[in-house]
């Protein structure tokens, strides 16, 4: 599976002579995703775990819940801008409730590497009901756990060692040991990727496991944790006002600014021991 590609760039820093060298770039793709035959949705994302990205999205929709509700998938030909075939089109298998919900929920416009939720009718369509609802006791986390997970996941980083150009997000249980990584351009990918991961090893919902994410914690991450029973979500730079408000009503103890010996907890600080 190819991941990058190769562009001839010129490097210029000031005072210096401007020099040519090849750069590595990470892919970008459109992927259509359909949902019984039907397009649901277009999404851009880097190849690659495309059955896991595909799962993980229709959870975070609220079409699958188990993976008994998605029996099957596929991936479909097609024809690229170039006239040349191309495989970035996958065919779920949906049974059950989820057929006449990805009717409802199915995608307006292109959702591109920057958004996961562009495209829906309403902010109630947005606020998705969760089949696995966060419970108040359970997981609780070691502050030193919290503070090493930017660490262990930038370890697995490597599409981002390569290109600089991804971001990254990580399954990993109470004591910091890593479930699943993945990778992708869009942060939301990354989740989905690692949510489908879980889904199709039967592991939903994820009630005893923290999510590590790179970047900043934007609303629809917390969505997609929300969806999964994820009851912990870190990341290494700040949340957005509507993350915390959704993190506090859903009950996820929300984490930012995780860096070095350092972090900042926004809601449900009960998760978190010294």
């Amino acid at each position: 599976m190819r991941l990058i590609a190769r562009r001839r760039v010129r490097t210029i820093r000031l005072g210096d002579e401007a020099r040519s060298r090849e750069d590595v770039l990470a892919l970008e793709e459109p992927l259509e995703v359909r949902v019984n035959g039907a397009r649901f949705s277009v999404t851009m994302r880097t190849p690659g775990d495309d059955f896991d990205l595909v799962a993980g999205f229709l959870v975070s929709e609220g079409v699958v819940v188990s993976r008994e509700d998605l029996p099957d998938m596929r991936t479909v030909s097609g024809i690229g801008i170039d006239g040349e075939p191309t495989f970035n089109i996958v065919d779920a298998t949906v049974t059950g409730r989820g057929v006449v919900h990805a009717a409802e929920r199915a995608r307006t416009l292109y959702t591109t590497s920057a958004c996961g939720v562009c495209g829906l009718a309403s902010i109630d369509a947005v606020r998705t009901a969760s089949a696995y609802p966060i419970l108040p006791v359970g997981l609780t986390v070691q502050e030193a756990v919290i503070a090493a997970l930017p660490d262990r996941l930038r370890a697995a980083q490597s599409l981002f060692d390569a290109t600089g150009g991804v971001h990254a997000a990580g399954l990993f249980d109470a004591d910091g040991e890593p479930l699943v990584v993945r990778e992708d351009v869009g942060r939301h990918n990354a989740v989905d990727k690692v949510v489908g991961h879980a889904l199709t090893e039967g592991l939903l919902p994820l009630s005893h496991t923290v999510l590590q994410v790179s970047g900043r914690a934007s609303f629809e991450l917390v969505q997609k944790a929300r969806m999964a029973g994820i009851p912990v979500l870190a990341a290494v730079s700040a949340p957005s006002s509507l993350a915390a408000e959704l993190a506090e009503d859903a009950g996820i103890t929300l984490v930012g600014f995780s860096r070095g010996r350092s972090f900042t907890v926004y809601t449900h600080p009960e998760r978190i021991r010294a």
